[in-house]
Order: structure tokens, then C-alpha cells, then sequence
């Protein structure tokens, strides 16, 4: 089989030890960044045919994105590399302790279809920073992009060092059955499991980036016309299809109505008073996905949107008022242009209904109150999030991005990526000059005494 064969020649092409030189890392990285600067327009292309994504958004999201990381990594990989010295304890003198990071060897990087190209590229560039070979596999949903990263790849590195796998599960299920040195996922909490079981029969380490239902809370002292704005844009950005995206809204009940008519005038605002007419909204992904989002509004009070057009996959950005914990769309993460409203008196209230539920991959709050930003960041548990904005915490290279309990495993983004894809090795040498004989048989009182004193 030809994936088995792959994994293969890049176990023996990582034996010869070539990756793990800093100048082949930064070589890599190079070819990498010139080539998507000249693939540029075929990229944006390729996310317009699979998601209707605009140049701008494109950019914005996914190309942008990509670039800025690889700068970063590409700036920074010289010290990265570098052994690094620690500290040895007196028990342990005469000896200088270090540690240093090696590349775990194959890795298998599985992308997913809302942000495909961003998505595969970001794990792939820590993957290669860190100095090992690395298996892609974009999505079967997003064709187009996935044909240009196979384009992009194959073009500047050999199959024993970089391959792409194109395909379905098939292909999906033929990659998780080699034996990878590392695994990182990108989709949803229902493949993850399949991608952890797997990976637990052989023992590989894995990252999983999930998901979950994301809450935005909003409070009674928040600029209310500001928070919608920066809502809307969070929510219906990539029409929804994030998995950071605000799912759904905890909003304190006495400005509830307020706060409604806020989103209503941003929507419009943004996106026009026919967001079907506007080329510059991205579509749904495909009739399932579709399908299934048209049927969780079913029997819900609509105040916004709530029609779309199964043909051309547009859904409109749509609000749903009176929704409550047990409605079908607070079931399952939405993954669309849907924001459900429920309200709350207090703020314990509104943390108890979040506790409720599995731990967020993203949590959001607008609030002037220093105490109320205190509290949730002290009680609640979620991956990360952002305080009066929406989902820019992942757009930086400085912070490292993850979920936590249900929402995954594992964070990359700049030096959290060079992290991730590294084994440290911690090392003592030990100078042969002196040898303390505290530790040797046989025990005496002095001895004791003495180990004591080493270790207090």
C-alpha cells in the first residue's frame, strides 16, 4: 500500500538524521514561506471554490495567518534549537545539567475543512521547526485547497521528508493504522476519539484540537454596542464554520432586548440588508452540513435570518431568542451562522450553566466589571479566550492555543508548536574529578546526616 510505504521511507529518511540539523529546519521553512508567497492567488482561489472565502478574508484567516507564523518560527528557531542549561542541585555536584530537544521522528498531521489551509500548514511549520518528517492529510470536504497544498508541498520537498495524502476516511483510516511517532488532529470531539483509541494501541503522543460550545457572556456594565459589534464579527466570520466561534450567548437579562437590537443593526451594517447577495459571505461546506444547521433552527424563535439557499449553501447570520438548555442547537456545537440567546439574572448563574456543560475550547467576556473578568477567569475552565473581543486570542505566535477536557489536548502557535513536536531530553554530566561517597554502602549516621543537608 502506498501509505504504508511512505511512512516507510520517511522512518528511514528520519534515521539518517538530515532534519535535525538547524540549517535543513530553516532551509525547509524558507522554500516553504517563498512558495506560498507565489502561490498566493491559486490559494485564494481554492478557498473561494471550496468555502466562497474572499481574497480578504482568505488573507485575513488563512494565508495571512500562516505567514506571520512562519516568520515568527523562522526568527526565533536559532535559539530554540539550542541546548539549553538548567540548574544542578548540590546533591548532584561536581556535574552540569542541560536539556535538549529533539525532533520524535514521523509525524501524521490531520487537517480539517473550515480553515484547510491555515489548518494544515500552521501544525505542519512546527512539525518541520522541530525537525521531524511529517504525513498531511487535508480534508476530502475542501478539494480545491487540498490539491493546491499537494501542489505547494510536492513541488519543494521528496515524499520522504513531506508527503500529502489526499482522500476520505479510507485514506484516514489506512494512516492511523502506521506506526507514527506523533499524532496531531484537527476536527471534531467524535473523530478525536476514533484518532485517540487508535493512537492508544500503539502508544503515540497525540495533540487534539477540538471544539465544543463556546460561551459569550455579557454583562449589564459592557459597551453593549461595541460587544455586539466585535460579536457578530467573531460569530459569523467564515459564516460561522469556526471552531472558536461564539456558539452561543449568555447575556444578562435586562439588556437583553437592548443588546438584540445592537447584533440586528451589525449584521446589517456588515454584511447588507440580502446577505445572500453578498459575495464577500462564505458558504456553508456542503448539503450535510447545511442540512443539519437548517434543522436545528427548526421550531426556534427566529428575531434575525433564519432563511438561506440550499442550492448555493448560504445560510444567513441568524439570532434565536428565547432558547433554553434542553433545545436541540444547545445539544451539539452549531458550526454555522447561528447565535442562540439565553439570559441570565447573576453572574453565578450564568457560571453554574457553562460548569453544566463540557469544558469550551473558548470562552468570551464583555465586561467592565474588574471583578466579574476576575471571577470567570478564576472559576471556569476552557482553553482560552478573550476579555471585550472575540476569538483573536489564536490570531498571535506569542501565545500557545488548545483546548482543555472535552475541547482537546495539547496547544501549539510559535514556540508551543517547536514544543509540541519535541521530545526534551534532560541530561546530567557528571565530572569524574570528585565523587562524593554520601550515596554508596554502606549507610552511616554521618552519612545521613550529611544527605540531610544536600537535600533540605
Amino acid at each position: 500500500m502506498e501509505i504504508e510505504s511512505i511512512a516507510k521511507r520517511q522512518k528511514v529518511f528520519f534515521e539518517k538524521n538530515r532534519t535535525k540539523s538547524y540549517e535543513f529546519r530553516q532551509k525547509a521553512l524558507f522554500r516553504l514561506r517563498h512558495t506560498i508567497l507565489h502561490y498566493e492567488k491559486e490559494i485564494e482561489k481554492a478557498l473561494y471554490q471550496d468555502l466562497g472565502k474572499s481574497d480578504f478574508e482568505s488573507y485575513m484567516t488563512e494565508i495571512g495567518m500562516t505567514l506571520s507564523e512562519l516568520n515568527y518560527i523562522e526568527k526565533n528557531l536559532k535559539n530554540w534549537v539550542k541546548e539549553k542549561s538548567v540548574p544542578t542541585p548540590m546533591a548532584q555536584f561536581m556535574a552540569k545539567s542541560f536539556e535538549i530537544a529533539e525532533p520524535y521522528g514521523t509525524v501524521l498531521i490531520i487537517a480539517p475543512w473550515n480553515y484547510p489551509f491555515m489548518l494544515c500548514m500552521e501544525p505542519l511549520i512546527g512539525a518541520i521547526a522541530a525537525g521531524n518528517c511529517c504525513v498531511v492529510k487535508p480534508s476530502a470536504y475542501a478539494p480545491y485547497t487540498s490539491a493546491v497544498i499537494k501542489k505547494i508541498l510536492s513541488g519543494i520537498f521528496p515524499e520522504e521528508f513531506v508527503a500529502v495524502v489526499e482522500g476520505g476516511r479510507e485514506e484516514n483510516t489506512a494512516l492511523l493504522d502506521q506506526k507514527f511517532d506523533y499524532i496531531f488532529f484537527t476536527g471534531s470531539k467524535a473523530v478525536g476519539k476514533v484518532v485517540l483509541e487508535k493512537a492508544a494501541k500503539n502508544l503515540i503522543p497525540v495533540t487534539l484540537e477540538l471544539g465544543g460550545k463556546s460561551p459569550c457572556i455579557v454583562d449589564e456594565t459592557a459597551n453593549l454596542k461595541l460587544a455586539a459589534k466585535r460579536l457578530v464579527f467573531g460569530k459569523y466570520l467564515n459564516s460561522g464554520q469556526t471552531c472558536v466561534a461564539p456558539d452561543y450567548l449568555l447575556v444578562q437579562e435586562n439588556v437583553k432586548e437592548q443588546f438584540i437590537e445592537y447584533l440586528k443593526y451589525w449584521i446589517d451594517k456588515m454584511f447588507g440588508k440580502e446577505p445572500l447577495n453578498n459575495r464577500n459571505y462564505p458558504r456553508i461546506i456542503n448539503e450535510k452540513h447545511y442540512d443539519r444547521i437548517m434543522k436545528l433552527i427548526e421550531g426556534e424563535t427566529v428575531v434575525k435570518g433564519g432563511c438561506g439557499n440550499r442550492e448555493k449553501l448560504f445560510l444567513t447570520p441568524t439570532i434565536l431568542d428565547h432558547v433554553t438548555e434542553k433545545s436541540p442547537i444547545m445539544q451539539e456545537e452549531i458550526f454555522g451562522p447561528v447565535l442562540p440567546i439565553l439570559t441570565y439574572r447573576d453572574l453565578n448563574e450564568a457560571e453554574d450553566f457553562i460548569k453544566r456543560g463540557e469544558k469550551p475550547l473558548a470562552l468570551y467576556l464583555f465586561t467592565r466589571n474588574l471583578k466579574t473578568e476576575q471571577e470567570i477567569l478564576k472559576k471556569l475552565s476552557f482553553g482560552g479566550g478573550c476579555i471585550n473581543d472575540t476569538i483573536i486570542h489564536l490570531a498571535t505566535s506569542r501565545m500557545g492555543f488548545g483546548g482543555v477536557g472535552a475541547s482537546g489536548m495539547g496547544s501549539y502557535h510559535g514556540k508551543r508548536s517547536f514544543d509540541t513536536f519535541s521530545h526534551t531530553k534532560s541530561i546530567v554530566k557528571k565530572y569524574q574529578g570528585i565523587d562524593i561517597p554520601i550515596r554508596y554502602q554502606p549507610y552511616t549516621f554521618w552519612k545521613k546526616k550529611l544527605l540531610r543537608w544536600f537535600l533540605k
